[in-house]
Formats: C-alpha cells, sequence, structure tokens
C-alpha cells in the first residue's frame, strides 16, 4: 500500500508536469500562431506584389516608347526634373496615402518662409499629439532647436513632434488644419491635382493623401535646394547638448539608398522615404546622370523593393533617353533668302537675326525615335515681353519638352526661322516683316512727296510771263518808291 505522503508527492509530482505540460503546449501553441501570422503576413505582402506587378504601365502603351521595368509599387513615376517631361506612367494619379513623404513640402515650405536660425520652441501639443511609437527623437515640452536643425531632424530621422513644431513655428497654432492650408495652397502653386494634406508629417488620416504625380511635382521643387538634398544624404544627426537641449541629440539616417545603405545609388541627388501599415513603403527621390536630372516616386510598395523599383527605374531612364538641344536639331523652321526676320540694319555693318531659339531649351526624347518623330504647335501668347512664342513638342500626345523663342535683344546668333507649321497659322496669324523692303518703300514716297511739294511751291510763287522784258522795267520804276514804304520784309515777286 502506498502511504498517504507518498500519494501526495507522486500527485504533487503528476499535477507539476501536466501543468508543465499545459504551459508548454500553450507556449508551442501561440509560439505556432505567431509563425503562422507571420508566415500569413509574408504571404499576403508577396500576393500583394505579384497583383501590383501585373497591373498596367500606362507609358507601354505609347508607341515604339521604351519598355519600361515591372516593378511591385502600385503607383510610380518617372519623369526628366528640367522640363516635366513624364518618362514611365504607372497609376500616377491613383489616390495613395503617402507617409513621411509628406515632409518633402512641409520642409520646403520652412525653407522658403524661414532663416535657418530661427529658434523653433515645442510645445505642449507638438509633443504629445506625436504616437509614441511614430518616428521622433524624444522631444521634451520647451526644449528648443534652430531651425536648421528642425529640416535634420524630419529629413534624417522623420521626427514627427520636429514637423508639428515646425508647423507651430510657422502657422502660430497648433490647430494644424492652419498649416494644412498652406500646403495645399503651395501643392496646387507646385502644379499638384489630386492632393489633400491635414497635417505636417504624414501620420495617418484617411483624408490625407496624394498621388504619384503630385509628388513628383513637390519633388521638383524640394530637388532644386540644394541644402534640402545635402541634409536627405546625411549619415548621422548630431546636436550638441544646450541649455535648451541637456542631452544633445544624435540620431542615425535608415534610408538604404543613400551612401553606405544597402542599396546605395552613387547617382543620387536626394530622397525621402515613407511607411505606414496603409501607406506601405514608399520612396521620392532624385537622381542625376550625364546632366540629365530624374525625379521618380514609388508608392504602396513592400519594403525592400522600393529601393530595387526606384534603382531599376533610374536605369532606365538614363539609358533609354537623351537631351535633345533644339535650337541644334531643329530644321522645320528655317530662314529664308529674302531677309526675313532680320534687322536690316546692313548699312552699318551688321546684320543679326531679331528672333532665335532659345539656346538652353532642350527637349528628352526616347532613343528609339528621331527628333523628326516629334509634333510641334506653336503659341505666341508666351507671357514674357522678351519672347515672341513659345513651341511645344510631343510624341503620340506625350509632351516632351518647350521652346523658346525669343527676341534676339543683345543680337546674338540663334537659329531663325520664318516658316511656320500650318496648324499654328490657323490657330492664330503672325506678320512677319521684311524691314529692308519697307525702310526703301518710306524712302521713295517720301522722295515723292518732297518733289510734289517743291514743285507746288514753284508753280504758286513763280509766274513765267510772255511780255516784253522793257515794258516790265517800266512798271517797276513806277512802283520803286512805294515798295521802299513797304519796308525790306515784303519781296514782290509780280
Amino acid at each position: 500500500m502506498i502511504s498517504f505522503k507518498k500519494y501526495i508527492r507522486s500527485k504533487s509530482v503528476i499535477h507539476t508536469f501536466f501543468n508543465f505540460s499545459v504551459i508548454t503546449a500553450a507556449c508551442a501553441i501561440c509560439l505556432s500562431a505567431g509563425t503562422l501570422t507571420v508566415h500569413a503576413t509574408s504571404a499576403e505582402a508577396q500576393l500583394r506584389l505579384e497583383t501590383q506587378r501585373a497591373m498596367e504601365i500606362q507609358s507601354n502603351e505609347v508607341p515604339n516608347w521604351p519598355v519600361g521595368p515591372t516593378v511591385g509599387a502600385e503607383s510610380a513615376i518617372l519623369i526628366d526634373a528640367e522640363t516635366g517631361t513624364l518618362l514611365y506612367a504607372k497609376n500616377i494619379h491613383q489616390q495613395q496615402y503617402p507617409a513621411s513623404t509628406t515632409k518633402i513640402l512641409t520642409t520646403l515650405i520652412a525653407s522658403e518662409q524661414c532663416q535657418m536660425d530661427e529658434i523653433v520652441t515645442f510645445s505642449h501639443d507638438a509633443v504629445f499629439d506625436t504616437p509614441w511609437d511614430s518616428s521622433h527623437i524624444a522631444m521634451d515640452v520647451g526644449q528648443e532647436l534652430t531651425m536648421e536643425q528642425c529640416l535634420n531632424a524630419i529629413l534624417i530621422r522623420s521626427a514627427n513632434e520636429v514637423s508639428y513644431a515646425v508647423a507651430e513655428h510657422i502657422s502660430g497654432t497648433t490647430d494644424w488644419a492652419v498649416f494644412a492650408g498652406m500646403m495645399n495652397t503651395r501643392a496646387a502653386e507646385l502644379g499638384c491635382l489630386n492632393s489633400n494634406f491635414v497635417n505636417p508629417n504624414g501620420l495617418p488620416d484617411e483624408n490625407h493623401y496624394t498621388t504619384a504625380y503630385d509628388l513628383a511635382m513637390i519633388g521638383r521643387a524640394f530637388f532644386a535646394n540644394e541644402m534640402l538634398c545635402k541634409i536627405t544624404l546625411t549619415r548621422r544627426m548630431e546636436f550638441p547638448a544646450t541649455d535648451k537641449l541637456p542631452q544633445g541629440k544624435l540620431e542615425n539616417n535608415h534610408m538604404q539608398i543613400i551612401p553606405g545603405g544597402q542599396y546605395a545609388y552613387k547617382y543620387l541627388v536626394g530622397c525621402k522615404t515613407g511607411y505606414t501599415d496603409d501607406a506601405r513603403s514608399c520612396l521620392v527621390s532624385c537622381a542625376e546622370r550625364n546632366g540629365m536630372k530624374l525625379i521618380c516616386v514609388v508608392m504602396h510598395d513592400e519594403s525592400p523593393y522600393q529601393y530595387e523599383d526606384t534603382i531599376a527605374l533610374f536605369e532606365y531612364g538614363f539609358s533609354n533617353f537623351e537631351k535633345i538641344n533644339v535650337s541644334q536639331a531643329e530644321t522645320k523652321y528655317n530662314i529664308d533668302n529674302t531677309g526675313l526676320f532680320y534687322s536690316g540694319n546692313d548699312i552699318f555693318g551688321s546684320s543679326q537675326p531679331i528672333l532665335s531659339l532659345n539656346r538652353d531649351d532642350y527637349i528628352i526624347l526616347p532613343k528609339t525615335i528621331s527628333f523628326a518623330d516629334t509634333e510641334s504647335v506653336i503659341s505666341y501668347e508666351s507671357g514674357n515681353e522678351n519672347q515672341a512664342a513659345v513651341i511645344t513638342y510631343s510624341y503620340h500626345g506625350v509632351d516632351i519638352g518647350t521652346v523658346r523663342v525669343d527676341f534676339n535683344i543683345r543680337n546674338e546668333e540663334g537659329y531663325v526661322f520664318d516658316v511656320i507649321p500650318e496648324e499654328a497659322e490657323k490657330e492664330k496669324p503672325f506678320i512677319f516683316i521684311n524691314m529692308t523692303v519697307i525702310l526703301i518703300g518710306i524712302s521713295s514716297l517720301a522722295l515723292i512727296l518732297f518733289i510734289v511739294l517743291v514743285t507746288r511751291i514753284i508753280l504758286k510763287n513763280y509766274v513765267i510771263s510772255g511780255r516784253p522784258r522793257r515794258g516790265r522795267r517800266k512798271k517797276r520804276g513806277r512802283h520803286r518808291g512805294r515798295g521802299r514804304r513797304r519796308g525790306r520784309d515784303h519781296l514782290d515777286f509780280f
């Protein structure tokens, strides 16, 4: 017989073993569930990538246009930064959540409206309106940074509370809708079509959205700012300790496409990433090679493909497109041998054209087509007193650039023309004047008028008389005294 103590001991052992087994099983189930969740998430992301890679690329539909790469981003765009020419298009006007790529507009406005040594003080709302689990640099209420430090914190570490503080500094209020209104106004000025911003940092809000096209338009202004571009490529942000920032700040740049990153791209000019669960991975960036500067935007992508897709698009652009100087390539508009468009000052020893194509203007042309394949339309409403017209070039409905027709005020050599396409003539007539012919005509007319005038004076004041000369002498003698009395200021020819 088993004693009671042994029974209790054995029962305790069994109970302990049972509890351990239950706990182990529970842990195994939890781990299994966690693993299943990870796999489900990965499978979901993979399915999303496959679906988005199968989406139509609209730019591939243009005849003879270079075939663009397949990317996992739901929306993607590649443009020339200077002309705005569209090189690659995939759902470019589809509304997307921009996440932290919003901050290129916030920092652009700050750089335009503020001095870099202005002091930004952190308010309670700027600090506590920032979710603790979002990107921040742990600023506290009452602490201060210069505006330059703020821009570094926003672009290097994507600090949300710093974005709020900058918005408050500029707008004067913690009503973020006020600064958002400034953002929307500036976005419209830059050419945005389908955007609405409600906060300065891109934190989730269903009413906060933009498009790949609109981000590219904002990017044209952002990447034209050398200071902002330089900040985005900085590997580390370090602020020294001050009375208003006792611990200082030291933060690293986590964007992997910048120098030193896993996907470093050597032609990169600047960039800004963004991520939320709804926005997925977003990236707006700029690169330059051989004088061609391109802007790329990918939205609703999966990490790390936002980097791979961006690099693939840049390589596509640099390899398949080129800049064409129209003043050197244009043959449609020529000067003829009649002297049209010349100033007609040969009598001074120097004859120069009075109109010329701007020698700095260029268009972006795919290497798969020739300049002769392009179409052009002239507009005479340039809005500039120094310009006679603007020529817009296109290929199968795709605008590829514009060229200005300048008045050659400084008598510089230029490409001059006098032949207008029939379409342009129908839109608005343009009169060309041969100044040499006009001057000769005016001179001839003036000479004829002068001869007529002199002839009339002679006929009016001189009469040829048929009387004998002796009789005329007698008549003059009888009136000699009267003539002296009238004075010398009167001459009588009769």
